[in-house]
Protein backbone atom coordinates (compact mmCIF):
# COMPACT_ATOMS: atom_id res chain seq x y z
CA UNK A 1 0.00 0.00 0.00
CA UNK A 2 1.78 3.71 -1.00
CA UNK A 3 2.02 5.82 1.73
CA UNK A 4 -1.01 8.21 0.33
CA UNK A 5 -3.52 5.24 0.39
CA UNK A 6 -2.25 4.46 4.05
CA UNK A 7 -3.04 7.82 4.98
CA UNK A 8 -6.15 8.02 3.06
CA UNK A 9 -7.63 4.54 5.29
CA UNK A 10 -5.87 6.12 8.44
CA UNK A 11 -8.09 9.41 7.72
CA UNK A 12 -10.93 7.26 7.08
CA UNK A 13 -10.88 5.55 10.26
CA UNK A 14 -10.24 8.35 12.41
CA UNK A 15 -13.34 10.37 10.70
CA UNK A 16 -15.38 7.04 11.37
CA UNK A 17 -14.19 6.72 15.28
CA UNK A 18 -14.66 10.58 15.58
CA UNK A 19 -18.48 10.03 13.71
CA UNK A 20 -19.69 7.53 15.25
CA UNK A 21 -18.79 8.71 18.94
CA UNK A 22 -20.47 12.16 18.16
CA UNK A 23 -23.61 10.06 16.89
CA UNK A 24 -23.87 7.94 19.85
CA UNK A 25 -23.50 11.57 22.14
CA UNK A 26 -26.74 12.70 21.03
CA UNK A 27 -28.77 8.86 21.58
CA UNK A 28 -30.41 7.68 24.79
CA UNK A 29 -27.99 5.76 26.96
CA UNK A 30 -29.58 4.57 29.83
CA UNK A 31 -33.20 4.98 31.11
CA UNK A 32 -35.07 5.49 34.84
CA UNK A 33 -37.79 4.26 35.47
CA UNK A 34 -39.37 5.35 39.17
CA UNK A 35 -42.79 3.47 39.50
CA UNK A 36 -42.82 3.66 42.75
CA UNK A 37 -42.41 7.83 43.34
CA UNK A 38 -45.21 9.59 44.38
CA UNK A 39 -45.36 10.43 40.84
CA UNK A 40 -44.08 7.94 38.84
CA UNK A 41 -41.88 8.96 36.06
CA UNK A 42 -39.48 7.33 32.82
CA UNK A 43 -36.30 9.43 32.16
CA UNK A 44 -33.84 9.02 29.49
CA UNK A 45 -30.41 10.00 29.40
CA UNK A 46 -28.40 10.61 26.58
CA UNK A 47 -24.48 10.63 26.65
CA UNK A 48 -24.72 14.36 27.10
CA UNK A 49 -26.74 14.23 29.83
CA UNK A 50 -24.28 11.48 31.19
CA UNK A 51 -21.17 13.68 31.43
CA UNK A 52 -20.47 14.57 27.96
CA UNK A 53 -16.75 13.52 27.85
CA UNK A 54 -17.06 11.07 25.41
CA UNK A 55 -18.97 13.60 23.03
CA UNK A 56 -16.06 16.32 23.58
CA UNK A 57 -13.32 13.81 23.44
CA UNK A 58 -14.58 13.05 19.89
CA UNK A 59 -14.98 16.43 18.34
CA UNK A 60 -11.31 16.42 19.66
CA UNK A 61 -10.67 13.05 17.52
CA UNK A 62 -12.54 15.05 15.03
CA UNK A 63 -10.10 18.15 14.92
CA UNK A 64 -7.34 16.01 15.57
CA UNK A 65 -7.98 14.55 11.59
CA UNK A 66 -7.64 18.27 10.21
CA UNK A 67 -4.18 18.24 11.98
CA UNK A 68 -3.28 14.81 10.17
CA UNK A 69 -3.59 16.07 7.23
CA UNK A 70 -1.82 19.65 8.20
CA UNK A 71 1.52 18.53 9.64
CA UNK A 72 4.19 16.61 8.83
CA UNK A 73 7.26 14.52 10.14
CA UNK A 74 7.18 13.99 14.32
CA UNK A 75 4.67 16.66 14.98
CA UNK A 76 2.11 14.09 12.89
CA UNK A 77 3.55 11.23 14.53
CA UNK A 78 2.29 13.37 17.89
CA UNK A 79 -1.04 14.42 16.44
CA UNK A 80 -1.48 10.37 16.38
CA UNK A 81 -0.36 9.97 19.65
CA UNK A 82 -3.09 12.89 20.86
CA UNK A 83 -5.30 10.89 18.77
CA UNK A 84 -4.84 7.59 20.63
CA UNK A 85 -4.90 8.97 23.68
CA UNK A 86 -8.84 10.75 22.74
CA UNK A 87 -10.05 7.25 21.96
CA UNK A 88 -8.87 5.68 25.04
CA UNK A 89 -10.46 8.15 26.63
CA UNK A 90 -13.47 8.14 25.20
CA UNK A 91 -13.36 4.07 25.75
CA UNK A 92 -13.05 4.97 29.20
CA UNK A 93 -15.64 7.85 29.39
CA UNK A 94 -18.52 6.02 27.83
CA UNK A 95 -17.72 2.71 30.22
CA UNK A 96 -18.01 5.02 33.34
CA UNK A 97 -21.01 6.94 32.09
CA UNK A 98 -23.39 4.44 32.12
CA UNK A 99 -22.50 2.83 35.65
CA UNK A 100 -25.47 2.87 38.00
CA UNK A 101 -24.02 5.42 40.82
CA UNK A 102 -23.44 7.83 37.89
CA UNK A 103 -26.50 7.52 36.18
CA UNK A 104 -28.95 8.03 38.76
CA UNK A 105 -27.06 11.02 40.30
CA UNK A 106 -27.23 12.12 36.43
CA UNK A 107 -31.15 11.80 36.63
CA UNK A 108 -31.43 12.70 40.11
CA UNK A 109 -29.85 16.53 38.77
CA UNK A 110 -32.64 16.19 35.93
CA UNK A 111 -35.65 15.46 38.31
CA UNK A 112 -36.20 15.83 42.14
CA UNK A 113 -38.80 13.23 42.27
CA UNK A 114 -36.06 11.32 41.90
CA UNK A 115 -34.56 12.06 45.06
CA UNK A 116 -38.19 11.61 47.75
CA UNK A 117 -37.50 7.79 48.29
CA UNK A 118 -38.19 5.94 44.90
CA UNK A 119 -36.11 2.78 44.50
CA UNK A 120 -35.79 3.50 40.21
CA UNK A 121 -35.27 0.34 37.67
CA UNK A 122 -32.28 1.13 35.42
CA UNK A 123 -31.89 -0.01 31.84
CA UNK A 124 -28.94 0.78 29.75
CA UNK A 125 -29.40 0.25 26.09
CA UNK A 126 -26.39 -0.26 23.27
CA UNK A 127 -25.83 3.24 22.80
CA UNK A 128 -22.59 3.97 24.77
CA UNK A 129 -20.86 0.86 23.01
CA UNK A 130 -20.96 2.18 19.51
CA UNK A 131 -19.46 5.51 21.44
CA UNK A 132 -16.78 2.63 22.80
CA UNK A 133 -16.25 1.56 19.11
CA UNK A 134 -15.74 4.82 18.02
CA UNK A 135 -12.87 5.44 20.57
CA UNK A 136 -11.55 2.27 19.30
CA UNK A 137 -11.03 3.11 16.13
CA UNK A 138 -9.66 6.34 17.29
CA UNK A 139 -6.86 4.52 18.54
CA UNK A 140 -6.37 2.28 15.88
CA UNK A 141 -5.97 5.58 13.99
CA UNK A 142 -4.03 7.36 15.97
CA UNK A 143 -1.56 4.17 16.51
CA UNK A 144 -1.04 4.18 12.79
CA UNK A 145 -0.15 7.81 12.72
CA UNK A 146 2.33 7.39 15.37
CA UNK A 147 3.88 4.72 13.65
CA UNK A 148 3.87 5.04 10.19
CA UNK A 149 2.63 8.96 9.94
CA UNK A 150 6.01 10.18 9.15
CA UNK A 151 6.49 8.52 5.75
CA UNK A 152 3.09 10.07 3.91
CA UNK A 153 3.07 12.88 2.25
CA UNK A 154 2.02 16.42 3.16
CA UNK A 155 -1.52 17.93 1.77
CA UNK A 156 0.23 20.10 -0.01
CA UNK A 157 3.26 19.21 -0.71
CA UNK A 158 2.65 19.03 -4.79
CA UNK A 159 1.78 23.00 -4.75
CA UNK A 160 4.16 24.22 -3.06
CA UNK A 161 6.38 26.58 -5.42
CA UNK A 162 10.52 26.21 -4.22
CA UNK A 163 11.06 29.70 -3.29
CA UNK A 164 14.15 31.22 -4.93
CA UNK A 165 17.52 31.81 -2.40
CA UNK A 166 20.63 33.92 -2.57
CA UNK A 167 20.93 37.00 -5.34
CA UNK A 168 18.35 35.59 -7.18
CA UNK A 169 16.09 36.02 -4.14
CA UNK A 170 17.34 39.66 -4.15
CA UNK A 171 16.79 40.40 -7.98
CA UNK A 172 13.47 38.54 -7.78
CA UNK A 173 12.30 40.98 -5.19
CA UNK A 174 13.09 43.81 -6.97
CA UNK A 175 10.42 44.07 -9.83
CA UNK A 176 7.32 42.95 -7.33
CA UNK A 177 7.91 45.19 -4.23
CA UNK A 178 6.95 49.19 -5.28
CA UNK A 179 9.14 50.55 -2.94
CA UNK A 180 12.40 48.63 -3.34
CA UNK A 181 11.53 50.21 -7.50
CA UNK A 182 11.49 53.90 -5.74
CA UNK A 183 14.71 53.15 -3.71
CA UNK A 184 16.52 52.13 -6.83
CA UNK A 185 15.30 54.90 -8.78
CA UNK A 186 16.70 57.04 -6.28
CA UNK A 187 20.41 55.42 -6.61
CA UNK A 188 20.67 56.32 -10.36
CA UNK A 189 19.27 52.52 -11.64
CA UNK A 190 16.67 51.40 -13.82
CA UNK A 191 14.82 48.84 -12.66
CA UNK A 192 13.12 47.99 -15.97
CA UNK A 193 16.98 46.90 -17.31
CA UNK A 194 17.22 44.86 -14.51
CA UNK A 195 14.00 43.01 -15.88
CA UNK A 196 14.78 42.85 -19.37
CA UNK A 197 18.50 41.78 -18.68
CA UNK A 198 16.57 37.94 -17.15
CA UNK A 199 13.96 37.65 -19.57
Amino acid sequence: MTPGRERGLTALLCATGAGLVLLAAGRGWATVKAEDAITPFTQTLTGGDLGGAAGALGWAGLAGLAALFATRGRVRAAVGVLIALFGVGIACASAAAVRRPNVLSAAGDKSALLKLGADPALHVNLWWTVSVAGGILLVAAGLLTAARGTRWPGMSARYERAAPRGPAAKEAAVPDDPSAMWRSLDRGEDPTARRNGRS
